[in-house]
């Protein structure tokens, strides 16, 4: 069925999402192709962003009406208190962000090129994340929904533990993160947004529909996506048992910086503001597509006005896998 909707912000105050992990520091090159072996590229635009998984993610809640706070860490030196500030400047709330003294902020060069397509060089110190907070359901109550990303993995199990314990959504960023991670954070999430290389190496294969309907196995409790760029976006849907697909919007890419993080920021918020789960992956998807038309990572996130207004032209219909069904 084909429908078309737009979205339109909730009576009330604006839905606050709790986000949690990477902070970064970016310099993006722009540049015509990606370098296929050693030697010297001259990039032809530049530019420095504050950004990361959760840190996009937190963007685009602010762009799309919604209230973010950001739990990062950053390290003593300039890098940290350029990111601290960006992320001020852009909205997001960044009070209870952490300052590691003797640590060093993380950073990545990122080139991309004319296809929209990048390769990154990111530099973490492990002793970012060697302190973890406390984290309580009553802290976590003043929040409509918490979304982690893998970078921190022990303050992201805290963070989803209390979030279960205060009745709120605890939504995982399930990107590609180190041995394990995934498995000790995926029981504790009520929903779970999977990347496709991630989802392909849980699941143990390359086949969408099939690594939705393992991964629905692995973990039966939460919410299962799996999102593949420019394939789309596939979940498990609980009241049929059966696998959704959703295309993605058709866009001229020239940054996918980010995309993924402005999806899951978009999801989240959604969530929060308890929108039906076909609409949140349809603005989601929007979202993300929107970004992708526009060079800067996530300084692309959209507003909340141009996605309603693409939404509007969108009409595209959601397959159904009738005969994947997995229960």
């Amino acid at each position: 069925m084909i429908t078309s909707f737009s979205f339109d912000p909730p009576p009330g105050p604006p839905r606050r999402v709790l986000c949690v992990g990477a902070a970064v520091l970016d310099t993006l090159f722009r540049v015509r192709t990606l370098p296929a072996g050693q030697g010297k590229i001259l990039p032809y635009e530049m530019l420095q962003v504050a950004e990361g998984m959760a840190s996009s993610a937190a963007y685009a809640i602010v762009r799309l009406g919604g209230a973010a706070s950001l739990w990062g860490a950053v390290g003593d030196d300039a890098a940290g208190e350029r990111i601290i500030a960006d992320f001020g400047k852009s909205g997001i709330e960044t009070r209870d962000m952490l300052r590691v003294d003797g640590a060093r902020s993380a950073i990545s060069t990122i080139l991309i090129d004319d296809q929209g397509e990048r390769l990154i060089v990111p530099f973490y110190d492990e002793r970012l994340h060697d302190t973890v907070r406390p984290v309580s359901a009553q802290e976590i109550s003043a929040f409509d929904a918490v979304l982690v990303d893998v970078r921190w993995p022990k303050l992201a199990l805290r963070t989803l533990i209390a979030a279960g314990e205060a009745g709120k959504p605890a939504i995982l960023d399930g990107d590609v993160a180190g041995e394990g991670v995934i498995e000790m954070l995926a029981p504790a999430a009520s929903h779970i947004i999977f990347s496709q290389p991630a989802a392909e190496r849980l699941a143990g294969t390359a086949e969408l529909v099939e690594s939705v309907g393992l991964l629905k196995r692995k973990f039966e409790h939460a919410f299962i996506s799996v999102t593949a760029g420019e394939s789309g976006s596939l979940w498990f849907d609980e009241p049929s048992g059966a696998i959704r697909h959703l295309a993605a919007p058709t866009v001229r890419a020239v940054d996918t910086l980010a995309a993924g993080d402005i999806f899951h920021g978009a999801f989240a918020l959604a969530i929060a503001e308890g929108l039906p789960i076909e609409e949140t992956m349809r603005l989601s998807s929007m979202a993300a597509a929107l970004k992708c038309q526009v060079f800067g990572g996530r300084t692309g996130a959209p507003t909340r006005a141009e996605v309603s207004d693409a939404l509007r032209a969108w009409n595209v219909g959601v397959s159904q896998q009738a005969n994947k069904i997995v229960r």
